[in-house]
């Protein structure tokens, strides 16, 4: 909110009351609502917190999903799997790709966090007929059974997330490059 000297009902004021309602101090809502007994990896839910890279899995959870996808390093890494959903982050390097893959039974949604590149798609691996450039903010929908690839046009790595639904990997899925990825996939 902007003030404005001249601004009802505050016009004679030169210091009109300001509210800031958008950041808040969280409060707990029960005790301990901060942290989990026993482990150290569990976070405040506020802004600043870090929170380990690893597959929560089916338990409730809650993450800032662009600071996560930001501090990721490795190629992929499932953040969380459920049994209808999974959510994974991927850091794509300069000059390289997500690979040329079609995943027949499996909607995927990708958001870019950092970095920009070209994704391309198509009904077969060889006739790729949609292309668009993408940088941080875009968001791609790949439907079941389409040919695409995502390729890393920038200078700096590719930072994004992805939905798979159904899930796509295992639980627990940590590929720390494209090669280990290819390799655990049969490629």
């Amino acid at each position: 909110m902007y003030y404005y000297s001249y601004m009802y009902p505050y016009q004679y004021y030169t210091n009109a009351p300001m509210y800031n309602y958008g950041r808040q101090t969280r409060y707990p809502a029960y005790p301990n609502a901060f942290g989990h007994t026993g482990h150290n990896d569990w976070r405040p839910l506020h802004e600043g917190a870090r929170v380990d890279l690893k597959d929560y899995g089916k338990q409730p959870f809650v993450v800032n999903i662009e600071d996560a996808a930001e501090a990721n390093d490795t190629f992929r890494t499932a953040l969380w799997t459920g049994d209808n959903l999974q959510v994974t982050l991927m850091s794509i390097p300069v000059g390289s790709d997500i690979g040329l893959e079609v995943h027949p039974s499996v909607d995927q949604f990708l958001r870019i966090e950092e970095g920009q590149g070209v994704v391309q798609m198509g009904d077969t691996e060889s006739n790729l007929t949609f292309q668009r450039d993408v940088s941080e903010d875009y968001a791609i929908m790949v439907p079941a059974g389409k040919w695409h690839n995502l390729i890393n046009t920038g200078n700096e790595p590719l930072k994004l997330y992805t939905i798979y639904a159904p899930p796509e990997h295992p639980f627990g899925t940590v590929h720390q490059t494209k090669a280990e990825a290819m390799a655990a996939e049969g490629h």
